[in-house]
C-alpha cells in the first residue's frame, strides 16, 4: 500500500514509455522517475522526514506533480494548497498542517513574504521558489539539480501513513484538512483504473487544478497503470480540445461547468473521437447537458459522485449512463451506502433522505480536529449532509446539498430541480439557484444565470419562462440576475455561498 513505489516500479518495467507531457516537456518514465528522486533527495537532505507536511502553493506545473510523488516515496504529507488563497487565510491552513517546508513561485512570493512572520515551523531554507530566487527563498531547482536521481532510501511507509492533508474547497463553510493515506491512494488506483478501463496505453488529459482532491481520480491510477499523463496549466476550452486532438486523448475528468463550456464549441466532435472516458466530476451534471453529450458521443461519459472525505463515492458507469440518466451511479465495489431520516433511521427505497456510506476510500479523519471527525463519522458511517434516494436496484439519485436547500414556507425546495428546468432556455449557458429572504415565505429561490454568447434576454422574460414550466408553486423564482460569470473556486466549482451572501447581509440566514 506504499503508492511512493509506483514511479519506481513503472521506471523500471516501462522506462522509454511516454509518461508526462507539459507543454514542450515529454518525459519517459525513466526520466520523470529521476526527476522525482532527485526531488525526494533534496528535500530529504534539507530535513525533510516521514510524517513531515510539506505545503505545495503551486498551479499546474510539472514541478507539482513530481513533488506529489516525490513526498509519497519520502512518506512525507503533500499539503496541495490553491493558488488563490490569500492573507490569514491561507497562513492559517499552513499553520494548521504542521508544514516544515513550502514550495511556491515568484508570483506568490509576494503572499508567503506577507505571512512569512506567522510561519515559525518553516525555516528559511525550505522556502522554495521553482521559478528563480528571491532574498528569503531556496531555489527549488538548484537543490533538485545538485541531488541524486537514485532511489531514496526506504522510508518503512505502512497503508496507514497519512500521504496527503487536503483542505476542503470551502464551498459550503470554513475549510478543514482531510487526512489521505496510502492505503486510501492505493485504492483510488485499483478502484478507479478499473471504473474508467484504463490502461497503461491510455492518455489523459488534465487541465483542471491538480490541487483539486478530484484529480487524483485521473492522477493516481495513470500512476498506477503506467498511463501517460498530458497536463495543461489551466482549463481553456480551445487549449483543451486541440490537446485531445493532437495527444489523441483517451481519458479525461472535467467539472459540470467546464463541460458544458465545451459542449458549446464549435471544435468538440472531433476532438472526442479518440475519447474512451469522459469523467463529471464536482458537482451534478444536469439532464440537459447529460443528454447533449451523450448525443455527440454515446458511451463515453460517466459521473462521479463523493466527498474529498470518501464514504459515500458512487460512480455511474458509461454503460448505465443512458439507462439511468438521473442517477448518480452505484457504490464502489467493497462499499456500503445507506439513506437515513433526520433520526438516523435507514429509508427504503425511494425515500428521500441523508446519503450516508462506508467504502475503502473514506478519510481517517480530519487533521487535528476529532470534534469534526466525531460529527461527520458516525458508527463507521460517514454522514455527507447530502440529501438523495437509492432506487431498488442501488442507484443514487442526488437531490440537493442540505445547506443548499431552500425552506419556503416551511417547504423543502431544491434548487437542482429548478436549475434542470432553467438550462432548458436557449439562452442559458449556465445557471445556480440559491434561497434569499423573503418577507412571506422567509426564503424564495432566486436564479442566477450566464447567458450563451450571442444571446441576449432578460431577467424578467426569463423568470415568466422559468415559472411557466417549473412544477410546483414554491419553485417558481423571485427574480432572475444575469451574470457574465459565476465566483469559482480552484476546481471550477461554482460558490453558491458567494452568490448568497449579498442578499443575505445583515440578516442572520439559516443556511
Amino acid at each position: 500500500m506504499d503508492v511512493g513505489s509506483l514511479p519506481t516500479r513503472n521506471a523500471r518495467h516501462w522506462p522509454d514509455r511516454l509518461a508526462l507531457v507539459f507543454e514542450d516537456r515529454r518525459l519517459s518514465w525513466r526520466d520523470l522517475n529521476a526527476r522525482i528522486n532527485r526531488a525526494a533527495n533534496a528535500l530529504r537532505l534539507a530535513g525533510v522526514a516521514k510524517g513531515d507536511a510539506v505545503a505545495l502553493l503551486l498551479p499546474n506545473t510539472l514541478e507539482l506533480v513530481e513533488l506529489y510523488w516525490a513526498l509519497a516515496k519520502l512518506g512525507a504529507v503533500a499539503v496541495p494548497l490553491s493558488p488563490l488563497l490569500r492573507g490569514p487565510t491561507l497562513e492559517s491552513l499552513i499553520r494548521d498542517s504542521d508544514a516544515v517546508a513550502l514550495v511556491t513561485t515568484r508570483e506568490l512570493a509576494p503572499e508567503v513574504v506577507g505571512i512569512r512572520a506567522g510561519l515559525s515551523s518553516i525555516p528559511e531554507h525550505r522556502l522554495y521558489l521553482i521559478d528563480g530566487s528571491e532574498p528569503g527563498f531556496a531555489d527549488y531547482h538548484a537543490a533538485t539539480g545538485a541531488a541524486s536521481s537514485a532511489e531514496p532510501p526506504a522510508s518503512g511507509i505502512t497503508g496507514h501513513d497519512p500521504c496527503h492533508i487536503i483542505y476542503s474547497s470551502g464551498t459550503t463553510g470554513d475549510p478543514k484538512g482531510i487526512i489521505h493515506t496510502h492505503r486510501m491512494r492505493a485504492y483510488y488506483g485499483i478502484n478507479f483504473s478499473r471504473a474508467w478501463r484504463m490502461g497503461g496505453d491510455a492518455v489523459v488529459l488534465q487541465a483542471g487544478s491538480l490541487i483539486f482532491n478530484g484529480s487524483m481520480l485521473m492522477t493516481v491510477p495513470w500512476m498506477y497503470t503506467g498511463a501517460c499523463l498530458v497536463v495543461q496549466r489551466r482549463f481553456d476550452p480551445s487549449d483543451y480540445l486541440a490537446a485531445a486532438v493532437r495527444e489523441r486523448v483517451t481519458h479525461g475528468m472535467l467539472v459540470p461547468s467546464q463541460i458544458v463550456t465545451l459542449l458549446a464549441h464549435p471544435d468538440i466532435v472531433p476532438a472526442l473521437s479518440t475519447f474512451e472516458t469522459l469523467l463529471s466530476v464536482g458537482a451534478p451534471l444536469l439532464l440537459e447537458h447529460k443528454e447533449r453529450l451523450s448525443r455527440l458521443k454515446p458511451g463515453i461519459c460517466c459521473e462521479l459522485y463523493g466527498l474529498t472525505e470518501g464514504g459515500s463515492t458512487t460512480v455511474l458507469d458509461r454503460d448505465d449512463f443512458l439507462r439511468k440518466p438521473g442517477s448518480v451511479g452505484v457504490p464502489l465495489p467493497l462499499a456500503e451506502m445507506k439513506i437515513v431520516d433526520d433520526d438516523g433511521r435507514e429509508l427504503p427505497p425511494r425515500a428521500i433522505g441523508e446519503i450516508c456510506g462506508r467504502n475503502a476510500v473514506m478519510m481517517p479523519g480530519y487533521h487535528k480536529r476529532p470534534d469534526l471527525t466525531a460529527r461527520a463519522v458516525r458508527d463507521g458511517w460517514l454522514h455527507t449532509g447530502d440529501v438523495g434516494y437509492l432506487d431498488e436496484e442501488g442507484f443514487l439519485y442526488l437531490v440537493d446539498r442540505k445547506k443548499d436547500m431552500i425552506i419556503s414556507g416551511g417547504v423543502n425546495v431544491y434548487p437542482k430541480d429548478i436549475e434542470e428546468v432553467v438550462v432548458q432556455h436557449p439562452a442559458v449557458l449556465e445557471a445556480a439557484v440559491f434561497g434569499v429572504p423573503d418577507p412571506r415565505w422567509g426564503e424564495a429561490p432566486h436564479c442566477a444565470v450566464i447567458l450563451r454568447p450571442g444571446h441576449a434576454t432578460d431577467g424578467d422574460a426569463l423568470k415568466a419562462w422559468i415559472n411557466g414550466r417549473v412544477g410546483a408553486a414554491y419553485q417558481r423564482v423571485r427574480e432572475v440576475s444575469i451574470r457574465p460569470a459565476f465566483p469559482r473556486n480552484a476546481a471550477g466549482k461554482t460558490l453558491k455561498r458567494e452568490l448568497r451572501a449579498p442578499y443575505w447581509e445583515g440578516r442572520e440566514s439559516r443556511i
